[in-house]
């Protein structure tokens, strides 16, 4: 097999190598030390070790694997991968997402300041850098409270403070302390906190564009609508196709062409996260790769598009490009399990959930003998399960039944009871109609 139908991987699992032989390609894998055991891409052709956050270090790979077998393009569909890849499209001159771009995806203050240099998008905040505990203080003069504080490279909703006022504030700065600098805890992401910056508080429900971009023109696939945990970010479920009347299901397809446009992005996925505020979408954030939450699971499910076969297949022409937005063929809809504070005992029920009718996926993330936190970020979570049905009430309702009663993850107390998991309910508020349409009924599927 020749270069010219060979892919090289910043990170994989072993599903996304799977997927690129399924297409043909020859697959070379650059996995971190830290993810060999986990996800060896035993499937793939050539497999390399390296630290691929460390730039140096994934070059001397990547020229190494350049002379002996060559390569068409360069893909990562994990966050800490993303610059690295873009730093070797821009190395062996590829065409694929550059590091700049992708840098500004990541970097979400560098985001925030790409969208207003582009003006006209009105779908920004105002943000600042966060350096002093000053700072929150003028932040909170200038655009008043609550505002928001977060790392500039985070994921996952980690380290994410709704500031509410000064004892907020004074809280959020020593959270920040502690974060700034370390790598990211409880997570499976191999790098650091790097920053943290403050930014507007946006209300409204949260949406998400899922959306694949051919040389420049971006295709929306699908809008998910998110409902998160009533005290943290943490996303508590997700449905699609989302519940939007048509003039804003329109503001989102148009919002999230501008966004991309401002940002660079000429190819291959993005998940771009908006709040429908009274001035319309307004972007959150956004990453150059499918969401994570079993989102690539309800595209599948609700649209029979694999957005990871497309950022496989999309540089080789072996995908169709999109013409237009796909029309719905069903519905689909995660709900997630939580616990704690605790330790996991025992998971069953797990291959039962898998087999049962309409169930896309179910993933457990903890094992027994992990300890189970409160929520404070989407990586508390324990699992989920995702399900498509014909409408997202339906498949909401399949998704949380199946946690409910087919998967029981025993948690054992700090104070030595031992209680089940329970199904993630979020916050009521956030399931009021945006605009005209109907909520997801997430109470009733209890």
């Amino acid at each position: 097999m020749q270069a010219d139908a060979t892919v090289l991987l910043v990170g994989a699992t072993d599903r996304t190598v799977r997927k690129a032989k399924d297409l043909g390609l020859r697959v070379l894998v650059l996995q971190h030390p830290e993810r060999v055991t986990q996800a060896p891409c035993e499937p793939a052709d050539v497999v390399r070790a390296v630290d691929y956050t460390d730039p140096t270090a994934l070059e001397a790979a990547a020229r190494e694997l350049w002379s002996t077998t060559g390569f068409t393009a360069v893909v990562s569909l994990t966050e800490p991968g993303l610059e690295g890849a873009g730093l070797l499209n821009d190395v062996f001159s590829l065409g694929g997402t550059g590091l700049e771009t992708a840098r500004c995806f990541r970097d979400k203050l560098a985001m925030r300041r790409r969208l207003a240099a582009a003006g006209g998008t009105a779908v920004t905040v105002a943000a600042a850098p966060l350096t002093t505990r000053r700072d929150l203080d003028e932040f909170a003069d200038r655009h008043g409270y609550p505002f928001v504080v977060k790392p500039r490279n985070g994921t996952g909703s980690y380290g994410v403070f709704r500031v509410t006022g000064p004892e907020a504030a004074d809280r959020a700065w020593a959270a920040v302390g502690a974060l700034n600098g370390h790598p990211m805890a409880r997570t499976t992401m191999p790098f650091s906190v790097d920053g943290f910056l403050m930014e507007e508080y946006v209300d409204g429900p949260q949406f998400s564009a899922e959306s694949l971009s051919f040389d420049g023109r971006h295709v929306v696939v699908g809008i998910t609508e998110t409902h998160l945990a009533v005290d943290s970010f943490a996303a508590f479920s997700h449905a699609m196709p989302a519940r939007l009347d048509g003039a804003d299901h329109a503001r989102v397809l148009d919002a999230t062409s501008l966004f991309l446009d401002a940002m660079g992005l000429r190819d291959g996925p993005a998940h771009t996260e908006f709040r429908l505020s009274e001035r319309g979408p307004v972007v959150i954030e956004s990453h150059n790769r499918f969401g994570g939450g079993a989102i690539n699971e309800l595209v599948r499910g609700a649209y029979a598009i694999d957005l990871e076969t497309y950022a496989l297949g999309w540089p080789f022409g072996l995908v169709p490009e999109l013409s237009r937005p796909p029309r719905a063929r069903n519905a689909a809809a995660v709900r997630f399990l939580v616990g704690g504070p605790g330790r996991v005992e025992s998971i069953t029920g797990v291959e039962d959930a898998r087999a049962e009718p309409g169930v896309l996926t179910a993933e457990m993330w903890v094992e027994p003998g992990d300890t189970v936190r409160p929520v404070e970020d989407s990586w508390d979570r324990l699992g989920l399960v995702a399900a498509t049905a014909d409408t997202s009430e339906t498949a909401v309702r399949l998704a949380g039944r199946v946690l409910r009663d087919t998967i029981r993850i025993q948690v054992r107390g700090e104070d030595g009871v031992l209680r089940p998991a329970r199904l993630a309910v979020p916050d009521e508020a956030q399931r009021r109609p945006a605009h005209g349409g109907s909520a997801v009924p997430v109470a009733a599927a209890d």
